[in-house]
């Protein structure tokens, strides 16, 4: 830890909001570049950089000099807490699926006919895509990959991965009216 970094964790700690204003000009640029490679939302990383400072501030988390450059004790912060948006993301789409699935316990027949109608209609619409949107549709949205892991498990760049993402949903949007106008019938 730098000896000007030392002096502005003591002032911190004493409460001078001086020195989170420095620290925060300083590490703000590199600590939102890290969040926002990991969540590629500008919003979430800038919500992110706030959460770490707002941590720092209230000491909820102390720096030790043996155990590391202040640098990185904020990125590892800043990667925890990234983490613990995704988990958080992927437990309200949990609580959310489960709270369909439990609202109406014994739903009706009529009720589980039209899920069913609504599943075979988007499995035959997904079905006459390109086998290449086919993949990103499956990976972003049945696993529940980010862009950028599509990108990296394909081997493909970020770009490709987004422009096939978007294109197939418009070719779903098209070919769902399509069967849906004309009554589960599909014309190629």
């Amino acid at each position: 830890m730098s000896e000007h970094d030392v002096q502005l964790y003591k002032k911190l700690r004493r409460g001078e909001k001086e020195a989170l204003e420095q620290m925060y000009d300083k590490y703000s640029k590199l600590l939102f570049s890290f969040s926002f490679k990991m969540t590629e939302e500008k919003q979430l990383a800038e919500e992110i950089v706030q959460e770490v400072f707002i941590k720092v501030w209230t000491q909820k988390s102390s720096y030790d000099e043996t155990k590391g450059k202040f640098s990185s004790w904020l990125l590892t912060m800043t990667r925890n807490i990234v983490i613990d948006h995704h988990r958080k993301k992927r437990e309200v789409a949990s609580e959310i699926a489960t709270k369909e699935m439990t609202e109406d316990p014994d739903p009706s027949v009529e009720d589980q006919v039209e899920w069913k109608e609504k599943r075979a209609v988007v499995k035959k619409a997904i079905s006459q895509l390109k086998p290449e949107q086919q993949k990103v549709i499956t990976l972003f949205y049945y696993q529940g990959l980010s862009q950028q892991k599509i990108a990296d498990s394909c081997d493909l760049p970020l770009g490709t991965v987004k422009g096939r993402l978007r294109l197939a949903l418009k070719h779903l949007k098209t070919t769902i009216q399509d069967i849906e106008q004309n009554g589960g019938i599909i014309h190629e």
